[in-house]
């Protein structure tokens, strides 16, 4: 995929204000996630793919991780997660999601499935 799919600068402003404003989750889970903690991956906090900002992204195994709180529990907002998440599939992404208590109530299981998504044994 060309990068004019990623970051596209109209949404430089909505990006720097969701990376200022991390939800509480958003904000523990990257502690564990920034600087390559997680087995060598280098991994963005809010990056846009296309019209779609993700909560996380880490380029070297085209995964994507989205947190999912309260809002996401609305039937409107589940069909809109579904298109984007088959949007992202189909450029060929992978999509994972975890609803906000887990990250605090099992950080370790989460952990554990974003690893398990890794495909390349190669670090960046």
């Amino acid at each position: 995929m060309d990068n004019a799919h990623h970051n596209r600068k109209e949404f430089l402003e909505r990006r720097k204000e969701l990376r200022k404003n991390l939800t509480p989750a958003e904000a523990f889970l990257w502690k564990h996630l920034k600087a390559k903690q997680l087995e060598g991956r280098k991994f963005h906090k809010q990056h846009s793919i296309d019209w779609y900002i993700v909560d996380f992204y880490c380029p070297s195994e085209k995964l994507t991780i989205e947190l999912d709180g309260q809002v996401h529990l609305n039937p409107i907002v589940q069909e809109y997660d579904q298109k984007r998440t088959s949007h992202l599939e189909n450029l060929g992404f992978t999509v994972i999601r975890f609803e906000n208590k887990m990250v605090f109530e099992n950080l370790p299981s989460v952990l554990k499935t974003i690893k398990d998504n890794f495909t390349h044994s190669n670090l960046e």
